[in-house]
């Protein structure tokens, strides 16, 4: 049985594990906001893997999730694995230190990046629990993204109040579903990155003083973590390779929780 795997992303870490995934055989399903940005990743994965389809959705939409889910399953007949990988920094909405964080910024960032993992979830949960087990008798995977900031602030460079806070709501609620679930054979777990070179990081990479404390505070990458690296650890994570994990949070940060 070809496994099947919808990720709510379609640049960054997100198009890195698509490429990872597809090129082991699985069926991928993309998600995201901007049509063009899934159709060319659609475009450059299919001639290695025809088992390729995408839908452009706005994951603020309620409706969005249900939507996604039910395209991927008509397309490929099931979901085994779900990669909530969207999201959003939120600065220019508003976000910022305790003080001038606005109530807007709090809103939107919390929503973007928790409520939209969290109606993500929940659907595939109902799918996976209505669908047959895989022949190992596994009815699903979940891997949520989360973010160092959730686990080893760093308000010094990094002090985005409601960003940190979505991160960390999201380990919270990867850990209650793992807990609630396992007894039907779905995982949950999390990853939380460090500084990873993508573009939601250009801000932070152009920064001369940011990218001199990441030579430090992530010395097995010296500087920012090369994308591909955080895919890796994201296909293990929805691999059967990983099927005795479930809700834990894995932090690919180069070191920068013990430097």
């Amino acid at each position: 049985m070809t496994p099947t795997c919808l990720i709510t992303g379609s640049t960054g870490i997100g198009a890195a594990t698509a490429r990872v995934l597809a090129a082991k055989g699985w069926q991928i399903f993309i998600a995201s906001y901007t049509e063009q940005h899934c159709r060319d990743l659609a475009e450059e994965l299919r001639p290695f893997n025809d088992g390729v389809d995408f839908l452009a959705a706005d994951l603020n939409d309620p409706g969005s999730s249900t939507q996604l889910v039910q395209a991927c399953v008509r397309r490929f007949g099931r979901l085994d694995a779900l990669y909530n990988v969207a999201g959003i920094s939120g600065r220019k909405f508003g976000d910022g230190p305790l003080l001038e964080c606005t109530d807007a910024g709090w809103e939107t960032v919390l929503g973007t990046n928790a409520q939209s993992q969290f109606r993500m979830c929940r659907e595939a949960v109902g799918q996976m629990l209505l669908q047959e087990p895989n022949p190992e008798g596994d009815r699903g995977v979940i891997l949520n993204m989360s973010s160092i900031l959730g686990n080893d602030p760093m308000p010094s460079l990094f002090n985005a109040t409601a960003y940190a806070a979505s991160k960390g709501a999201i380990q919270g609620l990867t850990r209650h579903l793992a807990a609630s679930f396992a007894k039907d054979r779905i995982r949950v777990n999390a990853i939380a990155p460090g500084l990873v070179a993508s573009k939601m990081s250009e801000r932070a990479s152009n920064d001369p003083a940011i990218v001199a404390r990441m030579r430090e505070k992530q010395p097995l990458a010296q500087g920012l973590i090369p994308v591909e690296d955080v895919a890796a650890a994201s296909a293990f994570l929805l691999s059967r390779e990983s099927r005795a994990i479930t809700g834990q949070v894995l932090l690919v940060d180069a070191g920068w929780s013990i430097s």
